[in-house]
């Protein structure tokens, strides 16, 4: 199984285009010094074939080995696997993740925002014999750049308003700019769309008042959620699991020594998870 690299580029007719199969073994080299990016090829049975030095870490081991030839079941909680696996079959049955904002929980109490993109992986008669996945730690917005304030007024009014029904153009219009300068500079200079950020913002408050005792349709509603359902799915496709399960890993947390307390209330540590 070989894995084809990213498109290279044409600058002009007197420069070919490069076109070759990098190696797995070459590819989980060139991703082990990067330590804001977790990689990782997996097979048709979701079993772990190539890991970069980032995910060994954040599962808290010490070898590949400890990962090469398991899948995520024997590697994560059972709430997080099942979800974790479902995403990993869909791509085997010929989908393309691409871009996903992913809040990831690792057994070794890390948790951060992440960028994922995950690809099937084809062999020589065309079928499909695993996948390749890249998940990039959502790093700190580009405060240098010249729409920086424009766009942080926007944020503001986000932060600010993120309960309730919020429309782009509102957005843009605070920010001074149309709709689309708004989406192509929130995502140079935070990484994510505008929506991406919507839905941090309440993913994060979510989670800071699942420690409560608040129900869970309440606090869909006060994170802007339509109701309870639409807050379940989305709290689940962000994080991993549901609401309630979430509400108990903190309180079983919360109830250990010291490192697990603290753990629990790292809403959005550094680094970007994948499974």
């Amino acid at each position: 199984m070989t894995a084809a690299p990213p498109a290279w580029w044409r600058r002009g007719p007197e420069i070919a285009a490069i076109d070759f199969p990098l190696p797995p073994g070459q590819l989980q080299s060139l991703f082990d010094p990067l330590p804001d990016v977790v990689f990782f090829i997996k097979d048709s049975q979701c079993r772990y074939a190539h890991v970069n030095r980032t995910l060994v870490r954040r599962l808290g081991l010490r070898r590949r080995e400890e990962i090469i030839g398991k899948s995520v079941l024997e590697l994560y909680p059972p709430s997080l696997s099942a979800t974790y696996i479902s995403q990993d079959r869909r791509v085997l049955a010929g989908e393309s993740i691409e871009n996903v904002l992913e809040l990831q929980l690792y057994p070794n109490q890390r948790r951060g925002w992440c960028l994922t993109f995950k690809q099937p992986l084809h062999g020589d008669d065309g079928g499909i014999v695993g996948l390749v996945g890249i998940s990039r730690d959502l790093g700190q917005p580009d405060s240098r750049h010249s729409s920086f304030g424009r766009l942080q007024q926007a944020l503001a009014h986000m932060q600010a308003s993120f309960d309730g029904p919020l429309r782009v153009q509102v957005l843009a219009d605070i920010a001074g700019m149309s709709v689309s300068q708004l989406e192509r500079l929130f995502r140079r200079v935070f990484q994510i769309t505008p929506q991406q950020m919507l839905t941090k913002l309440r993913i994060e408050a979510a989670m800071r008042m699942l420690h409560a005792d608040t129900t869970i349709a309440e606090i869909g509603q006060a994170c802007g959620f339509s109701d309870q359902s639409a807050f379940a799915r989305q709290f689940k496709c962000t994080v991993g699991m549901p609401p309630r399960d979430y509400r108990a890993l903190v309180r079983a947390e919360s109830a250990r020594p010291a490192r697990g307390g603290d753990a629990a209330r790292e809403a959005s540590g550094a680094g970007a998870e994948s499974s």
